[in-house]
């Protein structure tokens, strides 16, 4: 058939329909046909490219009848502008075309949500899926989309989880890109990836010159280029010596001298590098995927998403410098010795500004060893390729920074496999059961069946279940004003137990198991939030509590009626003497004394019997005292921090005029924690800072590598978990738990607070863990809404779940995020 003939047909069909319609041809129409008739005249593919933004509403159905029947091998839809068209002929238009469907690219929000809700619940045929710039709260592509292979989610800045099953109807993707989007979580993202099988390529960044998926282009240029800087090594490799400054680009270290500074451009800035040799092995590919970007103003848990991450980019870089070797090429060449660098005009120059648009997660510290290692089937990360290196590399990286399991486990075992052996007393391990030996020395502990089962279990807990407590508040009758949280305790000796105090001043015991109101007492004051409550150890049924307005009060919870409207006080109820700006109290493991601290620089020691107060020291730190403790087994002993950067321990039994020892942490002390045997100290300071120290003597034993944010307020708050095994720290700028080992510091999880309903963020203001059960832990939360409130949510690390109701009321307050423990 001639070209005559072909657009003949094409446009006598596509006439027709108009005529049958009562519409108008559309000439854009008529040219996009037009262009599809050329390709296959000339023996190219025949793809007719439709843009619905060209279009009208009267456009829509003759050019939905064209496709029922239109001889091409693939149909693309775009719209790169709003549109306002119907959204039963727009769906009926993509049907009619589903069948030759290779293309869907609806960018910058230009169909209306509904429409695009709809086309992800009903599933499609296609191969390519842009979807850049549009808002998804959740990544919930419920239809089937069995062809499709690549998908682009890029500046998606709502998309902050990637869930277990959001891949499921997607069993061919095998590149996605989620550049500038607010995934943040490295365990929940990688479990989500692991279910595609045929997944090669992942972006959460990309590279300047790269706008799509791929391996970079230039990468193969500079290796050619390689030789040559290889020469100009050997050329100048006998320098002057002279000033050494360090650049740290991820795991791999160089050292670096200068007589002058030399510039790199990063985005839209200059950044001041003085650089003149490099001491190494090799310069290759690896120094891209070991970048290391510390970006302030950028959150890992992506709220500061309301910038755009175009706009945002890496203006703010900061390099850091370290020395240290590089390993040779992969395929044999040898060592060289110093490299005379430009960094203005030399590959490596161009490789620092290579990444941009970065999602949250990209600042984790050894992301990428962390995905590489986590998908084995990984081709190509930020476009940059996965070599058997790199792979090494992220093994290594892995095992020293990460656990797999808890307790350091290598393999999933199960539950009833781990019982058996307990009952029968064989062998411990990962063995099959026909293979178990009898048990010897290989159980190391008491606690070794406990933790096995907690490892087995805990493998299916990427996404926890989180339980809020809200529900509680509607037990206090009709009418009444709904429980605001403001600091809890579990109780010490009944498992089903917590006592929390709210910010009007109320003091509740609750049944957190049946989630159901235990006792109440209600203020004695209008507006004095309870800053700060401790069960007593010797005498479980008391509880004292400290007000924002400085009183001290000792509850007997048998003396407290359980109906909220018999609820009175009692003269079982005692009083102590002020403690001005109170923000913590503790008793000690003797229940006769206990201590007052604040927002001063004062700590007062009561006699918790008779009332008095036995001291009062003053200045004994140079700012503000904020959290003080005594130790678990000696009643003597305490610790205090403080702002002024001091942890200090102290013993009553000696003048308080000189500590025992200090230990200065490099920003101010939030809080700090005896170990439940007293052996350590863990210390937290402003913005992630959280150092595990000898209590003996406050030597450093363990720093806990936790990012910081860059921000003066946002407040970390640690605790020990199962025993001493693993410490829990969240902070109340971000909306992240972080698990690490205590005798390691490797991180075992993050878990992301949020609020389903809404999909917005909660912030941690306070967290403990449950004495009782491990894995188990309490956060009081801030919720992020237009009236913001707090929380306490329960999270089960052992147990799975995605669908955590949260049904409570906002409130409106000002909360003193940096106060207490």
């Amino acid at each position: 058939m001639s070209l005559d003939n072909n657009v003949s047909s094409l446009e006598s069909r596509y006439l027709d329909s108009c005529k049958r319609h009562q519409a108008l041809p559309n000439t854009a129409v008529v040219s996009w046909l037009h262009k599809a008739v050329i390709q296959r005249i000339n023996h190219q593919k025949c793809t007719i490219e439709v843009f619905l933004d060209q279009l009208e509403d009267c456009d829509l159905s003759p050019v939905t009848d064209v496709f029922l029947d239109v001889q091409c091998d693939a149909v693309d839809i775009l719209c790169r502008s709003p549109c306002v068209l119907n959204q039963e002929s727009i769906l009926s238009l993509i049907n009619a075309a589903n069948s030759k469907l290779e293309v869907i690219d609806f960018q910058d929000a230009s169909v209306r949500k509904d429409i695009l809700c709809d086309i992800l619940h009903g599933g499609l045929k296609c191969h390519v899926m842009n979807l850049r710039f549009n808002e998804f709260h959740a990544f919930n592509f419920a239809g089937g989309f069995m062809l499709l292979h690549t998908l682009s989610l890029d500046f998606c800045s709502s998309l902050s989880t990637l869930e277990n099953d959001c891949f499921v109807n997607m069993p061919n993707l095998m590149r996605i890109s989620l550049c500038g989007t607010r995934v943040a979580n490295l365990w929940t993202t990688s479990a989500a990836l692991s279910r595609l099988n045929s997944l090669v390529e992942i972006r959460f960044q990309n590279c300047a010159c790269c706008k799509n998926t791929g391996s970079c282009p230039t990468l193969s240029r500079e290796r050619r280029d390689l030789a040559c800087d290889r020469n100009v090594a050997e050329h100048t490799s006998e320098h002057s010596k002279c000033q050494q400054t360090t650049i740290s680009v991820g795991n791999v270290e160089s050292s670096i001298q200068d007589e002058s500074p030399k510039f790199v451009s990063v985005g839209d800035s200059l950044v001041n590098i003085h650089t003149h040799s490099i001491s190494h092995n090799s310069i290759d590919d690896r120094l891209i995927g070991k970048m290391s970007y510390n970006l302030h103003g950028i959150s890992s848990s992506g709220r500061s998403s309301n910038a755009h991450p175009v706009s945002v980019g890496l203006s703010m870089l900061q390099i850091e410098v370290s020395h240290a070797k590089l390993e040779t090429e992969e395929d044999g060449e040898s060592p060289t010795s110093v490299l005379d660098l430009d960094v203005k005009d030399s590959s490596i120059a161009s490789k620092m500004k290579v990444l941009e648009n970065p999602s949250p997660i990209c600042f984790e510290n050894h992301y990428r060893e962390y995905m590489i290692a986590s998908l084995p089937h990984l081709q190509v990360l930020d476009n940059i390729p996965v070599r058997l290196v790199d792979r090494d590399m992220a093994k290594m990286v892995f095992s020293k920074y990460f656990e797999y399991l808890p307790y350091k486990r290598q393999h999933g075992e199960s539950v009833s496999n781990i019982l058996y052996m307990r009952e029968t007393g064989t062998s411990c391990g990962y063995h099959e059961r026909s293979t178990i030996k009898k048990q010897s020395s290989c159980q190391k502990s008491k606690f070794f069946y406990t933790r096995s089962i907690c490892a087995a279990k805990f493998g299916s807990s990427v996404w926890p279940v989180h339980l809020p407590m809200s529900q509680i508040c509607s037990t206090l009758g009709e009418g009444s004003r709904s429980l605001r949280p403001r600091q809890f305790e579990y109780h010490p000796s009944d498992a089903s137990l917590m006592g929390f105090g709210t910010l009007d001043g109320e003091v509740v015991v609750i049944n957190h198991d049946k989630g159901s109101l235990f006792k109440y007492i209600p203020a004695l004051e209008t507006s004095n939030s309870a800053m700060a409550l401790c069960w007593l150890n010797q005498h479980p049924a008391k509880l004292l509590a400290g007000f924002e307005k400085g009183s001290l009060r000792l509850y007997d919870i048998n003396q407290v009626t359980t109906k909220v409207e018999d609820s009175r006080w009692t003269s079982s109820t005692k009083f102590y003497d002020d403690f001005d700006q109170l923000t913590s109290i503790h008793v000690n493991s003797s229940d006769d004394k206990f201590l007052a601290s604040g927002y001063s620089r004062k700590l007062a020691v009561y006699d918790l019997c008779t009332g008095r107060r036995l001291q009062l020291l003053t200045d004994i730190h140079r700012e503000t005292i904020n959290v003080a403790k005594f130790a678990n087994c000696s009643p003597h002993l305490l610790v205090t921090s403080s702002y002024d950067c001091d942890v200090k321990m102290w013993d009553l039994r000696q003048k308080p005029t000189l500590p025992c020892y200090t230990s200065s942490s490099s920003r101010g002390n939030v809080m700090v924690c005896f170990s439940p045997d007293d052996l350590y100290l863990l210390v937290s300071a402003v913005d992630n800072e959280v150092r595990q120290l000898l209590a003996v003597d406050g030597r450093l034993h363990t720093r806990f590598e936790i990012s910081s944010t860059g921000s003066s307020h946002n407040f970390t708050r640690s605790y020990y978990m199962n025993g001493r095994d693993y410490i829990i720290s969240g902070s109340s700028d971000e909306s992240i738990l972080r698990i690490c080992c205590a005798q390691t510091g490797r991180r075992l999880r993050d878990v992301h607070l949020q609020d389903r309903t809404l999909g917005s963020s909660m912030y941690v203001q306070s967290l403990r863990s449950d004495p009782f059960r491990h894995f188990h832990m309490a956060v009081l939360a801030a919720y992020v809404r237009p009236s913001s409130r707090w929380g306490i949510v329960k999270v089960n690390l052992l147990a799975s779940s995605h669908h955590a109701k949260q049904d409570s009321e906002s409130q409106d307050f000002y909360p003193r995020f940096g106060w207490g423990g």
